[in-house]
């Protein structure tokens, strides 16, 4: 039977990429399509708008009733609502969005409490190796490597840095028993610039239609270690949102993570 899917965001870039994904994927049906108030794509057909054929659904703001699970790809202000709906509904949420401020983390949290909560930086397969990798490099190589992580994204993208690349630095932290977010250092600037010990780096790049790229560098006098990931689409992001979403599903509430998904913990 196919569960009935939510999606939030769903005219923006990758909303509309899990709408096309969803609606060729047998074990989905697609219910609603939320985008928010006063969009410009508010009432029109959300398949054709994601280059499908019809859904007979249409963008609109309002949250439809009976979904079995929601992705939610939307924008920081519209967190708390998607929070609430699952709440009320009895639902499992898949959250991708990224720039969070604490509290909104602490509502997701809270509600894990009483319903499965999947929250996710970045949900590709291939970056989640990667997270899980970072923190053991770390361990092995000791602190006598520096650490730096340089990202990069298209210049639509609004927050800084990426909540991949604080995701990477977080594990690294706790790795290397580091004081996280304390010892991360956003870029470097003037004269007394000099690398402080047990400190991580962190720089953002944004330009053109760069989908995204991570690197982290571990280097140390006489050699470098670099572990990267580049992203040539962002079908990888939706396609580990649906697989999340199908994991999720039917699962006791809790905070769960890609790790979950893949098995890596």
């Amino acid at each position: 039977m196919s569960s009935k899917l939510l999606i939030i965001g769903a005219a923006g870039r990758m909303g509309k990429l899990i709408l096309s994904l969803a609606a060729e994927d047998k074990d989905f049906r697609i219910v609603g399509a939320v985008e928010r108030t006063a969009h410009t794509d508010t009432g029109k057909d959300a398949g054709v708008l994601a280059g499908v054929e019809s859904l007979g659904i249409e963008i609109a703001a309002e949250y439809p009733s009976g979904a079995d699970v929601v992705i939610d790809f939307s924008q920081p202000e519209a967190a708390g609502k998607s929070v609430d709906y699952c709440l009320t509904n009895g639902c499992p949420l898949v959250m991708g969005t990224t720039g969070l401020s604490d509290q909104q983390h602490q509502k997701l949290k809270s509600a894990a409490g009483r319903i499965p909560v999947l929250y996710g930086t970045n949900m590709s397969a291939g970056m989640n190796v990667l997270f899980s990798l970072v923190g053991k490099v770390a361990s092995m190589l000791g602190g006598d490597y520096d650490v730096e992580i340089i990202e990069q994204h298209h210049r639509f993208k609004k927050d800084a840095p990426s909540g991949t690349a604080l995701t990477l630095a977080e594990n690294i932290s706790k790795a290397a028993n580091l004081d996280y977010p304390a010892c991360l250092v956003h870029g470097r600037k003037g004269p007394d610039s000099l690398r402080k010990k047990n400190t991580i780096g962190i720089h953002a790049i944004r330009a053109g239609n760069i989908t995204g790229k991570h690197e982290v560098i571990f280097g140390t006098l006489g050699e470098t270690v670099t572990l990267s990931h580049s992203a040539q689409s962002k079908t990888p992001f939706a396609r580990g949102a649906l697989r999340a979403a199908k994991w999720l599903i039917g699962k006791q509430p809790g905070y769960y993570s890609m790790t979950n998904v893949l098995g890596l913990k």
